[in-house]
């Protein structure tokens, strides 16, 4: 059975994988000249299924009015008009309730832990290597009521089995002791143990050689022009390289997804969520992050990949620009100098930015599209990285008819409808 991917990020490369070694005859397209070379190239490298939760939240209206009159905020947005823009927060802040949050937020888990398990069994299987750790995420709380606010979460965590420990500053060195000069700036912390790091672009890069070697084609410089459906069903791809007849299509093509499904009238809520990070070598090792921290303050996670560090944050509603002006990239740039300043050299520092596909209620679409033989993989917002393996393992297993190892229901399209 062939199977055309459209997208060679993280997600759909993930995708081919886990259909190729289900037999499928696989050829994956995409418009760049290689794999993970947009939202994948340099996120915040946290594999973080504890801390998997929906933006909306109860209490977010609120904090993102107070937000939008900071400097250092985690939320930015464009002044220009933009009516896809307005009907995305819209829905988003429907879901800002509690009952919203509990179920967006135990399905999102359930799903990332789920993942973080087929990464583990993927190393084992083939030994891949992408600067991994295994030394969990620890969330600083600088505020007496984030402490207080972490409740709801711990809650979740507890409900779900997800191994969790709540950390006094002592203890907090005990894990991240390159916190040590700026220990007095926090009240408390969340650690979240089963949570992994790694580089998305080296995973890529290396995944694909075993892709290769399980028959994949790839098709890069390639763009994807539209979807032709006839008889309720899929036939082919229009490219900028020609038509490619099909059996299935897989749709990974992340903020991009929206509009070519929209012309054959499949609505799917993403909106492209704009984040910025920065990459730096460390220069002390003693002051730098041992794995993951997420400053809840700011909303920046910084991470330790090899002998680099990692920050990455803002959420910023600016449509599909991709401009990386110096005032955007302020924030992380602040939070690494107020936590590690000691242990890397910002006057070094690579900055990046790139579109993070968001839902309103946080979940990634995975499953049936309604088109015959046309599936969806796309969505993941923060958390494509997170979710990969796991959401590239259940569309595998829906596509070729098996029973899916995680409850799917609630991941596909149609809950928007």
């Amino acid at each position: 059975m062939r199977v055309c991917v459209l997208g060679a990020g993280v997600v759909g490369l993930t995708s081919a994988y886990y259909l190729a070694k289900k037999g499928f005859e696989v050829t994956v397209v995409d418009r760049q000249e290689g794999v993970a070379l947009e939202t994948s190239f340099a996120n915040a490298g946290q594999i973080s299924p504890g801390y998997s939760a929906p933006w909306a939240a109860p209490g977010i209206p609120l904090k993102a009015i107070k937000w939008l009159m900071q400097k250092h905020a985690p939320l930015k947005v464009s002044a220009e008009p933009e009516l896809k823009k307005v009907v995305w927060m819209g829905k988003m802040l429907a879901n800002c309730t509690e009952k919203a949050y509990d179920v967006n937020k135990s399905r999102m888990v359930a799903l990332a832990e789920y993942s973080r398990d087929q990464f583990i069994a993927m190393r084992k299987e083939i030994g891949i290597q992408y600067d991994d750790g295994q030394g969990g995420l620890t969330q600083l709380f600088r505020k007496d009521e984030q402490v207080e606010a972490s409740e709801k979460d711990i809650k979740v965590l507890k409900a779900l089995n997800v191994p969790h420990q709540v950390l006094t500053p002592t203890q907090i060195l005990e894990v991240e002791p390159g916190l040590a000069p700026v220990i007095d700036k926090f009240k408390g912390g969340l650690r979240l143990v089963g949570d992994e790091t790694g580089d998305c672009f080296i995973f890529c890069q290396e995944l694909k050689k075993h892709c290769d070697e399980l028959g994949v084609t790839f098709k890069f410089n390639t763009s994807i022009d539209r979807l032709v459906v006839e008889g309720g069903k899929i036939r082919a791809i229009k490219t900028s390289q020609g038509d490619l007849d099909v059996d299935n299509v897989l749709v990974c093509m992340g903020s991009f997804s929206k509009e070519m499904l929209q012309a054959i009238d499949i609505s799917i809520p993403i909106y492209p969520v704009k984040g910025y990070s920065l990459t730096v070598p460390i220069t002390d090792t003693q002051f730098a992050p041992t794995s993951t921290v997420m400053d809840e303050t700011y909303k920046v996670a910084v991470t330790r990949l090899g002998g680099r560090i990692r920050a990455a944050g803002t959420a910023e509603l600016n449509g599909y620009n991709l401009d990386l002006p110096k005032v955007r990239t302020e924030t992380i740039t602040h939070v690494v100098k107020d936590l590690f300043n000691q242990g890397c050299d910002l006057s070094q520092a690579d900055y990046w930015t790139g579109l993070r596909p968001m839902t309103p209620d946080g979940t990634p679409v995975v499953g049936r599209s309604g088109v015959d033989g046309l599936y969806l993989n796309t969505g993941h917002g923060t958390l494509g990285w997170t979710m990969s393996c796991g959401s590239a393992a259940v569309i595998a297993d829906i596509m070729s008819g098996d029973q899916t190892e995680i409850d799917s229901q609630d991941l596909s399209v149609q809950r928007y409808q």
